[in-house]
């Protein structure tokens, strides 16, 4: 496992009657802030551009002990600016290293500006060997503020056990300081990480109140969060952007939150249809026969746009400015796909939410609710085997269907329904329990046989339920958009966010820099807690974004913790187990990736298993060369306290749960590294990036109702009224103008792709390149996802695959592992960086 390191050979090109002169050279990343101080962490040109004689003092730490066993005294040097470009500045010092010095395994480094800084790399220059450098990629602030010395360690991992004598004190310190004592007030210039429940999502004293309950504890159990965050990503400076200055304008000048849509015309006319951007005013098409594009901005906004070019979509006209999107995938392949049954059991399999959809078992028949009936009503489901048979009859029985597992199901019915009543108490939002059952065709896509929607009882109305289907209810002509609409499909995203934040902290808290496991782990943590802390404070907080436009409004956030409490296990957080829980596979040592899928077609699935067996196999390797002997995995300190406070401080909540992996086996930690980087990279990939593909045109996918179906306390002459206008009442249904946009937004936002991007399986780490058979193992890795994308352009290419190709069906690609920027529904990213 050794690396060669080029300050181990004191042949130095240039040798004094002290020792040798080695120089550093240190480069800082100049980050250009942005038109607004609250668009990201970043610091003007101006602020570290100064003319300073000592701006860094910077000490080479040995990792070897003198001869009577104690630290060797560091070595230090004062380092100053020798040239400066718009991207970066560098700044050289020079040392004079004694000859029994040893090997370097640390650096520390004191910021004497008066600005935090960001230091890229240090290398260190004058040995025969080459250049020696040291990736840093951290933020280091200023004494005045912070005065502990940042401190780097060289790239060559090392278990607890293994750590060279003379670092052993400085790994066990700097952990001490990373994981503080628990006390005191976080200021901005700590690094510390702390544990903490989510108390910051509500403003009680504001006026009207903004009380919001505390995520974590009994009451509502969730993930613990962290008080520390990150530097944004491209992605991240956006969204604070979007959040903090478009949006709040735009509420600000659209006062009207009722506002509906007049005509679907309206609602296409906020897309671009390709042709109208750049027109002169004399080529736009007659104003009586085709509407003009875009929504017309209000003045101030319009103004805010135009600095914002790279944010919001905007082209003016005159001097009328006009917010345009771009076209989502769902219309640009078929202005009408969204509206089939076909398309809505599709994206069940290859939508926004392909992790929901379960097998119908002979246990769960008949379907019954879990929740009290005095208090939700009778339990029993409305869809009945007879209901189903009569849909299927044309295929086989029902009971055949179940025996020959080709009935599957979205159940959000004891979810929702306890929120039912609390949601319908604010204006202008509806929500329903919902379950939605489906066939599976000899064709092998999905059939809509019956959804049934509940409401409990309010007030002095009993329950009401009713189930809806495709070819035996009339009313299915008049509400085919509705029971879809109404079906709101729970992606979850906020728990895909909180779930990962306690293993980063607990990372940081327990395992040293240099352990091969926080190596491996570190890219799968990037900038994921900058857009967890902009979340709770612009999206998921009380009247943010999220609570804005989605259905369960204010309930949100609870509703989360609910998903959490009753769903989360961290087990079956990796794809094998989750599907084989969901019975969409079974164990098969014959099959390919030793599952056999219940529906052979199942895009997610199927990429997602060639997905996941490439990064187990990386881990694998990685897990093989630092812990030859299994003893190594029980024996390592950090791991061990890493892994113990994931589960007991991370998510206390569950820290009693049985299902938790016990870290004593090879196995067992191949499996747990695997789970957290799938979560990080594919499982969030797989829901995230393709948002605007699918709900940016948001009648295929609406983030609320606000009307009652139809059928619904609906009196005999309002109901002929909806059989007559159905287009009027599904329009006033949708959002309103305001939320329609504010999500549209957000959605083209988080689909985006920052340049900065870094994908699974794309960047070589510093610390691997040293080791040979890492570099092999990781080489092999990078080779399998490359194949990845080819098998799944063949995959989009063969038509007897229909969930994923055909007439206007989006090609499945949002586990495809490489993209460009932007929003392209597709490429894997290491973390969750948006």
């Amino acid at each position: 496992m050794g690396s060669y390191n080029p300050l181990s050979n004191l042949t130095s090109l240039t040798k004094t009657e002290t020792g040798f002169e080695v120089r550093a050279v240190i480069t800082v990343k100049v980050t250009v802030g942005g038109l607004f101080d609250n668009i990201g962490v970043t610091r003007p040109l101006d602020e570290i551009n100064e003319a300073v004689s000592t701006a860094f003092l910077l000490e080479l730490v040995s990792s070897q002990l003198d001869a009577n066993g104690e630290e060797k005294e560091t070595i230090q040097a004062y380092a100053s600016k020798i040239s400066q470009t718009f991207k970066q500045i560098r700044y050289a010092a020079t040392f004079t290293v004694p000859e029994d010095f040893g090997e370097v395994g640390a650096l520390m480094l004191e910021n004497q500006l008066r600005k935090e800084v960001f230091i890229k790399d240090i290398v260190l220059e004058g040995f025969p060997a080459g250049p020696f450098t040291v990736f840093c990629d951290s933020w280091a602030h200023s004494k005045s503020v912070n005065p502990t010395k940042r401190v780097f360690f060289t790239n060559k991992s090392y278990l607890p056990s293994e750590t060279p004598e003379g670092l052993r004190s400085l790994r066990e310190q700097e952990l001490e300081n990373l994981r503080g004592n628990g006390q005191g007030e976080r200021q901005p210039s700590d690094r510390i990480y702390d544990y903490d429940k989510y108390n910051d999502l509500g403003d009680p004293d504001s006026t009207p109140p903004k009380a919001r309950p505390v995520l974590g504890g009994h009451q509502h159990p969730y993930p613990r969060r962290c008080r520390t965050g990150r530097p944004p990503t491209q992605c991240v400076k956006k969204l604070r952007a979007l959040l903090n200055a478009f949006l709040p304008g735009l509420q600000a000048v659209l006062t009207d939150n009722t506002k509906k849509f007049r005509f679907f015309t309206e609602i296409d006319n906020l897309y671009s249809d390709g042709d109208c951007e750049g027109k002169d005013k004399d080529e736009e098409d007659d104003e009586d026969s085709m509407p003009k594009r875009g929504f017309k901005l209000p003045s101030q906004l319009g103004t805010i746009g135009a600095i914002l070019p790279t944010l919001i979509k905007i082209f003016r006209e005159g001097g009328d400015a006009f917010l345009l999107f771009d076209l989502p995938g769902i219309i640009d392949k078929d202005r009408f796909s969204w509206l089939t049954d076909e398309e809505f059991a599709r994206q069940t399999l290859a939508g926004l939410n392909p992790l929901s959809i379960q097998l119908v078992t002979e246990q769960e028949w008949p379907l019954r609710s879990k929740l009290d009936p005095k208090v939700y009503g009778p339990p029993e489901s409305l869809i009945t085997e007879e209901i189903i048979e009569r849909e299927i009859s044309d295929c086989m029985t029902f009971r055949e269907a179940l025996k020959q597992n080709k009935l599957f199901m979205l159940d959000y019915h004891d979810l929702l329904l306890p929120y039912v009543s609390k949601v319908r108490e604010i204006d202008d939002t509806i929500l329903y329990g919902s379950r939605t059952v489906f066939f599976l065709t000899e064709e092998g896509t999905l059939r809509p046989v019956a959804i049934e929607l509940t409401r409990p009882p309010i007030g002095d109305k009993p329950q009401w339920k009713e189930v809806y289907t495709p070819s035996y209810d009339t009313r299915m002509v008049g509400c085919g958009g509705w029971q879809k609409l109404m079906f709101v499909r729970m992606t979850l995203g906020t728990i895909s966010l909180s779930v990962t934040e306690p293993y980063i902290i607990a990372a940081n808290r327990q395992l040293s820099a240099m352990h091969p496991v926080h190596r491996l782990l570190k890219p799968h943590f990037r900038y994921t807690m900058e857009i967890n802390a902009l979340a709770r404070g612009s999206l998921i907080n009380a009247d943010g974004i999220i609570e804005k436009t989605f259905a369960p409004r204010e309930y949100c956030i609870e509703l989360s913790s609910v998903a959490y409490d009753k769903l989360w296990r961290f087990d079956r957080e990796a794809l094998p187990a989750d599907l084989i829980a969901r019975g969409m596979a079974v164990e098969d040592k014959d099959a390919r990736h030793g599952l056999r899928l219940t529906i052979e077609d199942y895009p997610y699935a199927n990429d997602g298993l060639v997905l996941w067996d490439a990064t187990k196999e990386w881990v694998s390797d990685y897990v093989d060369f630092y812990y030859p002997e299994e003893c190594k995995v029980e024996s390592d300190q950090e791991l061990q306290a890493w892994w113990t406070e994931v589960r007991t401080k991370g998510h206390e909540d569950k820290k009693n749960e049985p299902w938790w992996p016990v870290l004593n086996t090879k196995r067992h930690l191949v499996q747990v590294l695997t789970t957290i980087i799938w979560v990080a990279s594919a499982h969030h990939a797989g829901v995230n990036f393709g948002q605007y593909e699918y709900g940016g045109y948001f009648p295929n996918h609406p983030s609320i109702a606000r009307t009652n179906m139809p059928t619904e306390d609906s009196t005999e002459e309002k109901f002929k009224e909806f059989l007559k206008h159905p287009e009027d009442a599904l329009l006033q249904c949708f959002p309103s103008q305001l939320q329609a946009l504010q999500v549209t937004a957000v959605l083209d936002i988080l689909s985006s792709h920052s340049p900065d991007e870094e994908y699974i399986g794309g960047k070589l780490e510093p610390s691997w390149e040293d080791e040979p058979e890492i570099k092999a193992a990781f080489e092999r890795f990078s080779g399998k996802l490359m194949e990845l994308e080819g098998i799944i352009d063949a995959r989009n290419s063969d038509f007897t695959k229909k969930n994923r190709t055909g007439a206007g069906v989006i090609p499945y690609e949002l586990l495809k592992p490489y993209s460009t920027a932007g929003v392209t529904g597709k490429g894997v990213p290491n973390s969750i960086s948006i």
